[in-house]
């Protein structure tokens, strides 16, 4: 059976260096919502913003009868310079995860996105130009490998790789691109349906295709009017993000019913992660997440 979880993204609690920082919501009132509107488990979130001592994580989501399943780590990997810091950030949070007792999460590699400005300026509208060359991929690749095979060696915590729009590795050929050049016993997918649906393709299309590659899944819908007005004015990542580009389950065109019933057919018992990115301060958090719960149980999850 599917287990159901959000995550600290739905309340604006976001990995991006953002002025808006400042307007986040407490860990606390996010595990208690989370916990209020129906879901049993929890990402960690940016380092930090959860207690970073094992025990003291391990109580605040006992005491809410919540699962970590994961947390999400963003490294520059086309620079090589950058995978050893990675590797370094991915052991701290996989010890983390570890010592607190959730040994089956996940490490969420991902790009460092946001930072590279052609990338964030034209998410959702990449070009083959915008994209990396043969030797950036073999760099790129080569990183990933190194930190997800660190954590397995050190802790025995899976690493997937979150695939995400504002970064170099958003559309459906540049995933194609690393999971070629990336061992796949080593580096499992964490399919995003709104970033993929973001990024060009059809999360139901992408389910078939990556098969057993598929570790880790987040249920995201994309909303195409909000990325068309966004791109109407040049937007960047963060104002599609601010017209709601990633809206309500069920408000957008991801085929929710269809995922669900691969996922079934494929015999997926792991965690559905619900993600409705914000930026710190917009909108009801709490109630997004009750109607996206309420949502999937329509789907029988």
């Amino acid at each position: 059976m599917m287990k159901i979880a959000n995550a600290p993204c739905s309340w604006g609690a976001l990995e991006f260096d953002l002025e808006e920082k400042s307007e986040e919501i407490g860990f606390k009132q996010v595990l208690d919502e989370i916990k209020e509107t129906g879901y049993i488990g929890t990402e960690l979130g940016d380092w930090g913003f959860m207690p970073t001592d094992p025990s003291k994580l391990k109580a605040e989501l006992h005491n809410r009868k919540l699962s970590l399943l994961g947390a999400f780590v963003p490294v520059a990997l086309v620079d090589e310079t950058m995978h050893n810091k990675g590797v370094d950030t991915a052991l701290k949070v996989a010890q983390l995860m570890h010592n607190a007792g959730y040994k089956d999460a996940f490490v969420v590699l991902a790009d460092d996105n946001g930072s590279v400005a052609e990338r964030t300026k034209n998410a959702g509208r990449i070009t083959p130009k915008m994209g990396l060359t043969k030797a950036q991929w073999r760099v790129y690749a080569l990183g990933a490998e190194k930190i997800a095979k660190a954590v397995k060696e050190a802790y025995g915590i899976r690493t997937v790789f979150h695939h995400h729009c504002a970064g170099y590795v958003e559309t459906p050929e540049e995933i194609d691109q690393l999971m070629a050049m990336t061992d796949p016993k080593l580096l499992g997918l964490c399919l995003d349906m709104g970033h993929y649906a973001f990024g060009g393709g059809d999360p139901v299309e992408a389910l078939k295709k990556y098969g057993e590659r598929i570790w880790h899944v987040h249920f995201k819908d994309y909303s195409p009017v909000a990325a068309k007005a966004s791109e109407a004015v040049d937007g960047d990542y963060f104002d599609a993000i601010k017209r709601g580009v990633f809206c309500e389950l069920g408000k957008g065109n991801v085929d929710f019913k269809a995922v669900v019933s691969l996922l079934k057919e494929k015999g997926y018992k792991d965690w559905i992660v619900v993600e409705q990115d914000v930026l710190p301060g917009m909108g009801n958090p709490k109630e997004c997440a009750q109607a996206n719960r309420n949502y999937l149980k329509t789907l029988g999850l």
